[in-house]
């Protein structure tokens, strides 16, 4: 048996392991992606092998959280891909405005930068008020970190010019205040926030959503998966409901996307066909 077979044999074992373990399924995910975190994972907890990161695996119940980071890659930026998040404040959220009670299921929200980006465009609309964000991730560490809304002050800027290519009204730093390297976004943006678990893969429909936001999530998993989660969304939807997913995914090959239309495909925003009857607020 050559190297990469071997390896691919110690994938296998560690997602058994993982699963048996912790109860966390990786099963699905898109194998060549999934195999090179899990070679990276190994390099950072300093293991000679999969193999050895399986016995920590299986015996220091502690590196879960670093172990569920490694593997679900919690990285985003405030107003990350900022014509899409225009594309939001200028195409969506108006017709949004029209339900009394705005739901936004953010699945997948690593450390938050994009539940407070979304915050953000409702604040600025003047919908804040009246809508809820759901955030939900696999990772508890992740979850915990995003809750906080404490961030490395060198990204600031970085943050500003996406915020202003995302059509903002004001400065960014009305947002936030800053102390040293760090700093902390403004509480005001996490009243109508709640941060959850929520596993993709096993479980089911989380709330009724007028909006779900998954960017950058379904890219790692297998096709068998996608159509799971697609299908989910679907279910989770009130008819005529928004779908934004990255711009490296698309619904072209699922099943589900019969269900969908392309609201701004360039954008990656779909729309779940028909619509649910509502009274103007």
């Amino acid at each position: 048996m050559d190297r990469p077979e071997l390896e691919n044999m110690e994938v296998d074992l560690f997602v058994q392991a993982l699963q048996r373990r912790h109860g966390y399924d990786f099963s699905q995910y898109a194998p060549a992606s999934f195999k090179r975190r899990v070679q990276q994972l190994a390099q950072q907890l300093r293991c000679r092998s999969i193999s050895g990161l399986i016995e920590r695996t299986m015996h220091e119940a502690e590196l879960l959280p670093q172990i569920l980071d490694g593997l679900t890659v919690p990285v985003s930026d405030m107003f990350r891909d900022p014509a899409m998040f225009l594309a939001l404040r200028e195409q969506v959220l108006p017709l949004l405005a029209s339900y009394p009670q705005i739901n936004i299921w953010q699945a997948g929200c690593a450390h938050g930068q994009e539940v407070y980006s979304l915050a953000i465009l409702l604040e600025e609309a003047g919908l804040y008020e009246r809508s809820q964000i759901f955030a939900t991730d696999l990772s508890e560490h992740a979850l915990q970190q995003a809750e906080e809304g404490i961030y490395p002050v060198r990204d600031a800027q970085q943050w500003s010019r996406n915020y202003q290519a995302a059509g903002g009204t004001r400065s960014l730093a009305d947002y936030y205040s800053a102390r040293y390297s760090l700093l902390k976004i403004d509480q005001r943006l996490r009243r109508n926030v709640t941060f959850a678990r929520h596993n993709l893969v096993s479980d089911g429909v989380f709330c009724e959503a007028h909006l779900i936001f998954c960017r950058n999530v379904l890219i790692y998993f297998s096709n068998t998966l996608q159509d799971r989660v697609l299908t989910l969304f679907r279910e989770s939807l009130v008819r005529g409901g928004y779908l934004c997913l990255g711009l490296r995914e698309s619904l072209d090959y699922a099943s589900a996307a019969r269900d969908f239309t392309a609201f701004e495909e360039k954008m990656r925003i779909y729309r779940l066909a028909g619509r649910t009857e509502h009274k103007a607020a």
